[in-house]
């Protein structure tokens, strides 16, 4: 079963969308070619109050596309040289989004970027297929215990924000679904 997740599954709460994400496909279709990878680490900026959030000081032309519908991505440039790839929840107005920091045999988010070939020219779009950047549902249940969480990276700046336990991962674990498994392996 693969089905291309709509704009319900990502106007719920920030964290219940980051943690259900997991095991979920990232989908890229470009030039003809098509490509999916398993999620397997992200991590949740909710709102105007989280100090790690861009949306913390209010919107802004960057952050402009979290403060939008659900579903649509966030697409800015880290460090003047590395894409970042968010998708938008919650409700229209409420600035949250998800950040993709890992799939399938690539850990990191600039390198999840990289390996998709994901620019700003996909920065407030809607993740649906027409825009060739989607997520999918292909069946997987990912139960609890095979969930990690950590407070997220790099956001040491954020005060007691930096301790929040919004970072979800995949632990090193084997999902099965109709006879297909695959073998999960993420940095912690």
């Amino acid at each position: 079963m693969r089905r291309a997740l709509k704009n319900d599954f990502f106007e719920r709460p920030t964290l219940a969308v980051a943690r259900d994400l997991l095991g979920k496909y990232l989908v890229r279709r470009k030039g003809g070619k098509t490509e999916a990878f398993l999620i397997t680490e992200v991590e949740a900026y909710d709102g105007w109050h989280d100090r790690a959030s861009h949306a913390h000081r209010g919107e802004t032309e960057r952050n402009a596309p979290m403060f939008r519908s659900a579903g649509r991505w966030y697409i800015y440039l880290c460090y003047g040289m590395h894409w970042m790839l968010n998708v938008v929840t919650g409700p229209s107005g409420y600035p949250a989004a998800v950040l993709i920091r890992g799939v399938e045999g690539v850990n990191g988010p600039a390198r999840v970027t990289k390996r998709l070939s994901i620019n700003r020219t996909q920065n407030d779009k809607p993740a649906v297929l027409r825009s060739g950047l989607w997520v999918e549902d292909r069946g997987f249940i990912v139960s609890s215990r095979l969930i990690g969480r950590s407070p997220r990276i790099g956001v040491d700046y954020a005060g007691e924000w930096a301790r929040k336990k919004y970072r979800f991962f995949l632990k090193n674990h084997e999902l099965s679904l109709r006879g297909v498994t695959h073998r999960v392996t993420t940095k912690q």
